[in-house]
């Protein structure tokens, strides 16, 4: 079998833990913000380990890492929001990679159930959590979306370790 020059096959282990998570970081995704009340109040994080579920139902998941100060307020919490982030947006999505309480001049409000909201975002899904699962290194978090508030632009992109843009034709 014929493979481009470079390329490399092999198998995960902890041995080519890098190689494995370089390989995963080829795979563009979209940006959201997850957000949720803490005992230290309203409290978000970036992440890129979200994905649609079901339709009907309608549930959407996430993953927060174990290795996270933030992961047991987020598993912990029942109800959390998930904002995906329009391109333009990512600085809020540095500041939330660095610092959970990061909400100090951004336009957000709490919803009816305690949870902080940010405005302005490409998507926002209001959830109420539905499952949870062990995912390794990562937790997996089900929720149904009870409520969504969107707009039109263009997405804000993670690939390779970095943020960037995607051009969009709007219709």
């Amino acid at each position: 079998m014929n493979q481009p020059a470079g390329t490399k096959h092999f198998t995960p282990s902890p041995d080519n833990a890098n190689e494995f998570r370089a390989a995963l970081g080829r795979f563009g995704t979209g940006v959201t913000i997850v957000t949720c009340n803490s005992d230290i109040g309203p409290l978000g994080i970036t992440a890129n380990s979200f994905t649609s579920v079901s339709l009907d139902p309608p549930l959407v998941l996430w993953s927060p890492g174990r290795f996270s100060r933030r992961f047991g307020a987020f598993c912990n919490a029942t109800h959390f929001a998930i904002h995906v982030m329009g391109a333009e947006q990512h600085p809020i999505c540095g500041a939330f990679s660095r610092d959970g309480t990061a909400f100090e001049g951004l336009d957000w409000v709490w919803n009816d159930q305690g949870v902080p909201m940010i405005n302005g975002c490409l998507s926002r899904f209001e959830c109420a959590k539905h499952a949870q699962y062990d995912g390794g290194d990562h937790e997996i978090i089900v929720g149904h979306v009870d409520a969504v508030t969107t707009r039109p632009g263009a997405p804000l992109m993670f690939y390779q370790g970095q943020f960037g843009g995607f051009d969009v034709q709007q219709t």
